[in-house]
């Protein structure tokens, strides 16, 4: 986990497949909120086309959750100047990710808006 954490962030931002893929097991899912618990090959499908879209990733903190995963918080640096702040649960099996559910942040200064329904 120590290992796999820094260098999927680190692959991503440099979109080298070749090391992300090692770091995905097989299965895998994937949540996010626009993702509901799709599957590797869905991932890299809808989600690889943003690899490389930032400069860098800031993993602010790690909290092991005592079993097989983590809470992963992070801030991201775009290469358009936004920034973005989101948290993950990842779930490990062995060196290899089992499961990614993002939960998006704000990024600095953004206010919250609620919908009119609520």
């Amino acid at each position: 986990m120590k290992r796999v954490i820094p260098g999927y962030y680190a692959a991503w931002a440099r979109a080298d497949r070749a090391a992300v893929e090692a770091y995905v097991g097989d299965p895998f899912s994937f949540t996010s909120p626009y993702d509901d618990h799709i599957d590797r090959d869905e991932y890299f499908r809808r989600c690889w086309p943003n690899a490389g879209g930032q400069e860098s990733f800031d993993v602010q903190h790690v909290l092991p959750d005592g079993r097989d995963g983590a809470l992963v918080l992070y801030e991201a640096v775009m290469k358009n100047g936004k920034r973005i702040r989101n948290v993950e649960h990842m779930r490990f099996a062995g060196d290899r990710l089992r499961s990614v559910e993002v939960f998006f942040g704000l990024g600095p200064g953004e206010a919250v808006t609620t919908p009119d329904r609520w």
